[in-house]
């Protein structure tokens, strides 16, 4: 298995497990970049990871303009 992280710039190409362990938490995990995010709430961990997903993203766009100029 490789653990390469994504370069792709389309929320589109990141997945996003998530999954119940025990009564009261959470994990979600991006395969793309290797990462995985625990909480309470089902929808805590989705919202931080979609965030991580998003900051991801926003990086590599940024070092893309960088490597353009």
């Amino acid at each position: 298995m490789s653990n390469n992280i994504s370069n792709s710039i389309s929320m589109d190409d990141y997945e996003v497990l998530i999954r119940k362990r025990g009564d009261n938490q959470y994990a979600s995990y991006c395969p793309q970049l290797n990462l995985m995010i625990t909480g309470l709430f089902h929808e805590e961990v989705e919202e931080k990871m979609y965030s991580k997903i998003a900051q991801h993203i926003q990086n590599l766009k940024a070092n893309q303009n960088v490597a353009n100029n």
